[in-house]
C-alpha cells in the first residue's frame, strides 16, 4: 500500500475507484461518526456552526483567504469608480486629447476603445484562468492575476500618450479577468459548508464597494493640480493587489485542488488548517473523504469520455482542456451552459456598466451641470451598493427567478421615461427642470431594481444548474461571457450617446424588455433544488447517474463503511437520495 501511495503522488490525477488508498494507510483511524457525515452533507454543514454573521467571522484564517480571493472584484469596482470621474476630469482630458470631443472628431469611439479594452483583457484573463488554476493551484493562479494588475496599473499611472494608457489598462484586464474567476472556485472549495453562501457572496458586494470607495477618492484628488488628480488614484488601485502578493505565501492551498492532483495527505493536511480541527476529528475525515470522492468521479468523467486522449505530457493535457471546454457544448449540457451566456448577456445589455461608467456623461443628456453630474454618479453608485448588499437577506427565501423578473419590469420602464425625458426635453432644460429630474429618479430606480435581481443571480444561478463534474468549466464561461458582453457595451455605449442620444436607452428598454420574456420562459427556478431535480427540469439523467456514481466511490473511500449497494446491484432512487444528496 505504501508503494500504491508513493505511485499516485507522482502522478497529477486522483486514483481510480479499484486502486484508492485505505484510511489506514494514511495512518487514520476511523472515527466511528465519520460515515454518518459523509453520507448527510447538511449534517456536516450543521455541525460545523451556523450561517450567521458571527458563524462567518469565526475563522480567521477562511476570512483572510475569501477576501485575499475577492480582489479581482474590488479592482475591477477600483477601475469603474475612477474612470467615472477621470473621462470627464480636464487635467485628464489636457493630457489624452484623444478623448476629448472638442479636440478630437473620433473621441467617443477613442473613449470606447479606452475603457472596453480593460474588459478584453479580462475576457482572455477568464479564459485562461481554468486551466492555471488546475495546472498551477488557485493560489498561484491569484498571484499570477495580481501580478498582470500591477504591471498594468504601472503603465496606466505613468502613462503620457494614449497608446501606453490602453495597453496598461489591457494588460491589468488579464489580471482582473484572472483575479475575478479564479475567486468563486477558490472560496467555494476552502469555505466551511455552513457559510459557503455568504462567502461567495463576498466577491459580489466587493465590486460595488470597490467602485464607491474609489469613485470617492477620485472625487477628491480631481481637486488637485495638474497630473496628480489622476495619477493617484491610478496608483492608489495597486496598494491591496501589492498587499495581496505580500502575503500571498500565507494563504492554504485549496484542498478539493490537492484531491485534484492527487495529493490526498496535503488535502487533509489544508482542511485541517482551514478548519483549525485535528485529522482524528470526525467532520475533518467527513470532508475530506468527500472532497476525495468527488475528485475521484470528476476524473473518471474525463477519462470515460475522452478515453483516446488520457497520456502524460503537456501536449496530452492541452488536447483533453480543448476536449473538455467543447463537452459544455454538447446535446445534454448546452442548455445548463446557455442559461449562463444569457444571463450575462442581458445582465450587461441592461446597460449597467454603461451607466457606471459613463454616468456622467448620461446626466449631461439630462441637462445637469458639471458638479450636480459628479455627484449624482457618486448617489448612483450608492444606490448600487446597497440594493446589491440588501440582495444577500432575501434571495435563498423569494428564490431567483421573482427577482429576476421584477428587475426586468422595473428596468424596462426606468429606461423608457429617461429616453422620453431626453427626447422631449432636451432642447431646452432650463426651462423643464422637472423632467430633468424624472429622468435623473429614474435612472436612480433602475439601478436599485438592477442591484436587487440583475446584479447578484446571474453570479450565482451558474453554479446551480451544473452538475459538479461540469460546474467549473459553466462557471468558467459564465465569467467569459461577461467580460465579453461588457467590452462590447464599453465599446458602443459613447458611439451611442454622441449619435443617437436617447435612442441609447430604447436600446437599453429593448434588452431589458427581452430579459422579460427569458426569465418567464426560460430561465429555471433554481432555490433549493436537488441536483436530481434539475435534471428534470433539463429533460436529462446526468445528475442522478452522477450521484449514483459519487454514493459507490464513498463507499469505496470508506472501505465499505456506508451502507450503499455495490457496483453492478440495483439503485433504488429513495435509498441513494438518502445515502448521497448534494444540494445546488
Amino acid at each position: 500500500m505504501t508503494e500504491l501511495i508513493e505511485q499516485k503522488a507522482k502522478s497529477r490525477h486522483p486514483p481510480d475507484r479499484d486502486s484508492i488508498p485505505t484510511l489506514e494507510s494514511f495512518g487514520l483511524q476511523l472515527h466511528p461518526d465519520t460515515a454518518m457525515y459523509a453520507e448527510d452533507s447538511q449534517a456536516l454543514a450543521n455541525s460545523l456552526g451556523g450561517n450567521g454573521l458571527k458563524d462567518v467571522f469565526a475563522n480567521w484564517i477562511v476570512v483572510a483567504a475569501a477576501f485575499s480571493a475577492c480582489m479581482g472584484g474590488l479592482l475591477f469596482g477600483f477601475d469603474q469608480g475612477i474612470l467615472s470621474i477621470v473621462l470627464t476630469m480636464p487635467q485628464f482630458l489636457s493630457q489624452f486629447p484623444d478623448i476629448d470631443g472638442t479636440v478630437t472628431s473620433g473621441a467617443a469611439f477613442n473613449k470606447g476603445v479606452m475603457t472596453g479594452l480593460l474588459e478584453l483583457g479580462a475576457f482572455l484573463g477568464a479564459l485562461q484562468a481554468g486551466y492555471l488554476a488546475d495546472r498551477y493551484s488557485r493560489k498561484k493562479a491569484i498571484g499570477i492575476g495580481a501580478i498582470w494588475f500591477i504591471v498594468g496599473s504601472v503603465i496606466q499611472a505613468s502613462s503620457f500618450s494614449y497608446a501606453q494608457l490602453v495597453a496598461g489598462r489591457f494588460i491589468g484586464g488579464v489580471g482582473i479577468g484572472l483575479l475575478s474567476s479564479v475567486a468563486p472556485m477558490y472560496i467555494s472549495e476552502i469555505a466551511p459548508p455552513n457559510v459557503r453562501g455568504a462567502f461567495l457572496a463576498m466577491e459580489g458586494a466587493t465590486i460595488v464597494i470597490g467602485i464607491v470607495i474609489m469613485f470617492y477618492i477620485t472625487y477628491g484628488t480631481r481637486h488637485m493640480a495638474g497630473d496628480w488628480s489622476f495619477r493617484l488614484p491610478f496608483t492608489v488601485q495597486m496598494l491591496p493587489c501589492i498587499l495581496l502578493g505580500l502575503g500571498l505565501w500565507r494563504l492554504p492551498y485549496s484542498p478539493r485542488w490537492l484531491a485534484q492532483v492527487g495529493k490526498d495527505r496535503e488535502c487533509l493536511d489544508a482542511l485541517c488548517r482551514l478548519r483549525m480541527l485535528p485529522p482524528s476529528d470526525p467532520r475533518v475525515q467527513a470532508e475530506w473523504i468527500t472532497v476525495r470522492a468527488e475528485a475521484i468521479r470528476n476524473r473518471e468523467v474525463v477519462v470515460m469520455s475522452h478515453p483516446s486522449l488520457i497520456g502524460e505530457g503537456l501536449a496530452s493535457e492541452i488536447k483533453l482542456e480543448a476536449a473538455t471546454w467543447m463537452d459544455m457544448f454538447r446535446p445534454g449540457i448546452l442548455q445548463r451552459t446557455l442559461i449562463g451566456v444569457f444571463l450575462m448577456l442581458f445582465q450587461q445589455f441592461q446597460g449597467i456598466n454603461a451607466l457606471i461608467y459613463y454616468s456622467p456623461t448620461l446626466f449631461e443628456q439630462l441637462g445637469l451641470d458639471y458638479e450636480m453630474q459628479i455627484t449624482m454618479s457618486g448617489v448612483l453608485n450608492v444606490c448600487q451598493m446597497v440594493a446589491t448588499t440588501s440582495a444577500f437577506f432575501y434571495l435563498d427565501r423569494v428564490g431567483r427567478r421573482p427577482p429576476l423578473l421584477l428587475g426586468s419590469v422595473v428596468n424596462t420602464i426606468s429606461h423608457v421615461v429617461v429616453a422620453v425625458m431626453i427626447a422631449k426635453f432636451s432642447g431646452n432644460w432650463d426651462a423643464h427642470p422637472g423632467p430633468a429630474w424624472v429622468g435623473v429618479s429614474f435612472i436612480l430606480i433602475f439601478m436599485f431594481s438592477f442591484g436587487l435581481g440583475w446584479s447578484p443571480v446571474p453570479w450565482a444561478m451558474p453554479a446551480e444548474v451544473h452538475a459538479s463534474s461540469r460546474r467549473a468549466k459553466g462557471v468558467a464561461i459564465t465569467t467569459c461571457c461577461n467580460w465579453l458582453f461588457n467590452f462590447i457595451i464599453g465599446l458602443i455605449t459613447p458611439p451611442m450617446i454622441a449619435g443617437i442620444t436617447y435612442g441609447t436607452f430604447l436600446f437599453f428598454a429593448a434588452f431589458s424588455f427581452l430579459s422579460a420574456l427569458w426569465t418567464w420562459f426560460l430561465c429555471p427556478e433554481t432555490k433549493g433544488k436537488t441536483l436530481e431535480e434539475m435534471d428534470v427540469i433539463f429533460h436529462n439523467h446526468a445528475a442522478h447517474e452522477e450521484l449514483q456514481a459519487k454514493a459507490e466511490i464513498l463507499r469505496a473511500v470508506l472501505g465499505g463503511s456506508l451502507d450503499t449497494p455495490s457496483r453492478g446491484e440495483g439503485v433504488d432512487d429513495e435509498k441513494l437520495r438518502d445515502v448521497y444528496v448534494e444540494h445546488v
